[in-house]
């Protein structure tokens, strides 16, 4: 990953989309090491993770992990997941959708740093993506073309300024067993 040592850096986590990546990939995300990583190489302003929560559960599994990162460097950002009834096969199903607390950051932020990193692969974001390149910031995006199916979207991938295959960083980001 190309990152200058004076750039400011803001990291957009898309946490459904990344879990999906590191498990089709099979390996130990390391959230620590994560922040470590960019901290080492750039002037990291912020890290931004985004996710939706079960308000009804009472117990969600996602919970401990959002819970760490608040307390761990990562500004999180969640909204309760919506049910709703498809009405085509009367089924019930749930929504927690989070692109456009995503873009809101990228663009509130956008004044504030040099270099957006998006982990995510969501072809949703390409517009985003060149929003904030109109403002002169660099967008390297993280994801994976080796998952069956890939997680990139080629329209996002061909946008960013730097795509980075996740499978590529993992030695940096892989949790190591005592």
């Amino acid at each position: 990953m190309i990152l200058n040592p004076n750039d400011r850096v803001v990291v957009f986590i898309d946490g459904s989309n990344l879990y999906a990546a590191i498990r089709s990939l099979g390996f130990d995300f390391d959230y620590k090491k994560l922040l470590a990583f960019f901290r080492d190489r750039c002037r990291l302003l912020r890290a931004y993770y985004f996710t939706a929560l079960g308000d009804d559960q009472e117990y969600s599994p996602i919970r401990p992990l959002v819970d760490w990162l608040a307390y761990n460097g990562y500004s999180v950002v969640t909204k309760p997941i919506k049910e709703y009834v498809d009405p085509a096969t009367g089924n019930k199903r749930t929504k927690g959708n989070m692109d456009i607390e995503i873009a809101v950051s990228m663009l509130t932020m956008a004044p504030h740093y040099d270099h957006a990193v998006l982990f995510s692969g969501d072809g949703d974001f390409r517009s985003i993506v060149e929003a904030v390149q109109n403002q002169g910031k660099l967008v390297t995006v993280v994801s994976s073309l080796l998952t069956h199916p890939p997680m990139i979207a080629d329209e996002l991938r061909r946008q960013a300024d730097q795509f980075i295959e996740l499978d590529s960083i993992r030695d940096d980001l892989t949790r190591r067993n005592a």
